[in-house]
């Protein structure tokens, strides 16, 4: 009976926050609805909760147009980029070696081939940022085209499913620019030299958005945190990436109403993983600088419950006592098995820091990374959700919490 209530909310769960709320991306009105549904759910819950604000930038577009020599050419403008209306000589690099030789100064600067093949990282993004994408903003805007165009194709480790993906997803980067399919791309290389038009119809809006923790146990300084980032990419419900994680912590927070014990249990609502600032996993570490030692272990979901196949646990850095412990529980689970670890996700945070961490996902989205066209696409919706999952995965971290406490 109990199995059925629990169903029951989290389908109700996963209707407000990817059909009822109109979108969760970070900075935007429908983001601080479904921190404010997080908050006073776990209040009703017995939850004292805190809230934690900054700054963000919400972004729109109304389309983008490309004509070269009458010809129009499908684009899509570069989120958080700022718009632009412009014609110039069209360049083109395939390379850092060849984009470092252009004379691009208010040129239109096309990107493709091999320099295009991942998504930069933001310029300001800290955890994680090649040289040679640094060398490429920097040169980008040394160079200072007009407006640059990226050709790309697929890569779902950095991207999601998308195709294709925006090469450039920066609101800190102030070139103006748009994307396309490499098949556009090699059409477009046709009028390398000769001018081009390029209009973005995109505009940054100033926003913010909080993060949501909520603790229940006696000693703040023994802590497990428990976190699911509940912001999700504009133009996807975001069921896997991330509601779901969300309903864990929402239906664990249930599961855990009468806790008392002397660690504190944290939930915390992560706001910005798939936003190009990470501002609440930023605010969330310097609130917490110094005091991480008190962090026991962190518990992550992140892409539970796809309705096909298990769950998946991974293991990061536990002690060996924790981890014996931990292995017994969750191995004996008929529907979790234990994966390889896997950087792409907030449980990183807590490892960079020191701290044993276990990260949730669905072993379909572990076994498919490099192909999965789900994530941060309109496919991502809430039919391809198996709420079972979910219970099995907030029921054995119920069962983590009390046997480590």
């Amino acid at each position: 009976m109990q199995n059925n209530s629990f169903s029951d909310k989290s389908r109700q769960y996963l209707q407000t926050l990817c059909e009822t709320i109109p979108g969760r991306c970070v900075g935007s009105e429908g983001n601080r609805q479904a921190t404010q549904f997080f908050k006073t759910t776990l209040e009703a819950l017995g939850w004292q909760t805190r809230s934690s604000e900054f700054e963000a930038m919400d972004w729109q577009t109304r389309g983008a147009e490309l004509i070269a020599e009458g010809l129009n050419f499908e684009v899509f403008s570069s989120p958080y980029s700022p718009g632009c209306d412009v014609k110039a000589r069209l360049l083109d690099a395939s390379t850092l070696q060849e984009l470092e030789k252009l004379k691009m100064e208010d040129a239109i600067v096309l990107l493709h081939g091999e320099i295009a093949a991942e998504q930069l990282m933001p310029k300001n993004f800290v955890f994680y940022n090649p040289d040679h994408h640094q060398k490429i903003v920097s040169c980008l805007e040394s160079g200072k085209p007009a407006a640059i165009i990226t050709a790309t194709g697929f890569n779902p480790e950095l991207a999601g499913g998308v195709y294709p993906f925006p090469m450039i997803e920066d609101g800190d980067f102030d070139i103006p620019s748009v994307f396309m399919t490499e098949e556009e791309g090699e059409r477009l290389l046709a009028y390398s030299g000769k001018v081009i038009s390029l209009k973005s119809d995109a505009e940054r809006i100033q926003g913010n958005g909080y993060n949501v923790a909520a603790i229940k146990g006696k000693s703040a300084e023994k802590r497990i945190v428990v976190t699911a980032h509940i912001d999700a990419k504009k133009g996807t419900p975001g069921a896997i990436d991330n509601a779901t994680g969300v309903i864990v912590l929402l239906l664990l927070a249930e599961m855990l109403a009468d806790y008392t014990g002397d660690t504190q249990v944290e939930l915390v609502a992560f706001n910005g993983e798939d936003y190009y600032a990470v501002p609440g996993q930023m605010l969330y570490i310097s609130e917490n600088q110094g005091l991480f030692d008190q962090i026991l272990l962190n518990i992550n979901i992140d892409g539970a419950g796809y309705y096909e196949g298990i769950s998946c646990f991974s293991l990061f850095s536990l002690p060996s006592g924790m981890e014996t412990r931990v292995k017994a529980i969750l191995s004996s689970q008929e529907h979790l098995t234990e994966g390889p670890e896997w950087p792409q996700g907030d449980h990183s945070i807590f490892v960079q820091f020191g701290r044993p961490a276990i990260a949730f996902t669905s072993k379909w989205f572990l076994d498919n990374m490099s192909t999965q066209r789900i994530t941060h696409t309109p496919s991502d919706h809430p039919r391809i959700v198996n709420h079972q999952r979910l219970i099995e995965i907030a029921a054995a971290i119920s069962q983590l919490i009390k046997a480590i406490d």
